[in-house]
């Protein structure tokens, strides 16, 4: 039972009583499609709706052949392979080109440091449609269009800024007399990155890396400008199911999506826990 302050009158603790009624209710209406897509996915027939059986939780109603055909698919073999090798390589290089941008931006020697930062992060800001295109004229000259090259350049671009906010954040807190104590002892700038600067940032890296990875991962419009037949992903690939041949495999696909997401999720807040504890120690 919630425990207000003696002090608090009837209309403030009705006030806060309403505030986390409405909070539910937000979060309720953004996680109602999630649950109803999760038991859609073992729909024993090809509908998109519950079947008098579902509702009755009739077991004969429910099947796990949707995921197979998934598994049995080599479109969506294909699309899974290429979203996770895309993903990686995209979350490496954003994560090594954000980690020293954001510790570049971080010095205060840095010149003209609000317009670069205002330009690394013009990614997160400016409409997609128009990055997109943009990255289609500027690939056509290099023949980089239709190829996984150039769709993984494209998403590590998009995957940058969110490597350099969850960075910078994390050195918001770091000491830099440690740098400075370490350069004293005669170690290299390079060794005092490597042995004293990213230990401490860790959690923040590992984390923009994960915010990479799921932009990486869950992106669709570059997808549809700059890849080819044998570029496509997951994404790209429920696309088309939703537009040629819609069935429950989309929504078997959805779903684990929605286990992979939690998961990260849950990653995020641990290393948010753990970062916290390195910050109070």
């Amino acid at each position: 039972m919630d425990r207000y302050p003696a002090y608090y009158t009837w209309r403030q603790k009705s006030g806060a009583y309403a505030l986390k009624l409405t909070a539910w209710a937000v979060l309720f209406f953004l996680i109602l499609p999630i649950l109803i897509i999760i038991p859609l996915s073992f729909n024993a027939e090809p509908f998109f709706s519950f079947t008098p059986g579902m509702l009755k939780l009739d077991p004969e109603a429910y099947s796990l052949k949707w995921y197979a055909s998934v598994f049995h698919s080599q479109n969506w073999l294909l699309a899974i392979r290429n979203s996770f090798v895309i993903g990686i390589f995209a979350t490496l290089i954003a994560t090594t080109l954000g980690t020293l941008a954001a510790v570049g931006l971080a010095s205060e020697h840095m010149p003209l440091r609000r317009l670069i930062t205002a330009l690394l992060l013009s990614p997160m800001i400016v409409p997609l449609i128009i990055v997109a295109a943009g990255m289609f004229f500027f690939y056509t000259r290099f023949n980089l269009v239709g190829t996984y090259a150039g769709i993984i350049i494209a998403h590590a671009a998009l995957g940058v800024p969110f490597v350099i906010i969850t960075v910078t954040a994390t050195l918001t807190g770091f000491d830099q007399s440690l740098y400075r104590a370490g350069l004293s002892m005669g170690a290299s700038p390079l060794r005092v990155f490597r042995d004293v600067v990213i230990p401490l940032i860790r959690p923040g890296v590992i984390s923009g890396a994960l915010f990479a990875f799921v932009t990486s991962f869950d992106e669709i419009v570059l997808v549809l400008f700059l890849a080819g037949p044998e570029q496509g992903t997951i994404p790209r690939q429920m696309f088309a199911g939703l537009r040629e041949q819609i069935n429950p495999a989309i929504l078997a696909v959805a779903t684990l999506l929605t286990a992979v997401s939690i998961l990260l999720l849950a990653t995020l807040e641990l290393l948010r826990r753990r970062a916290e504890k390195i910050r109070h120690a």
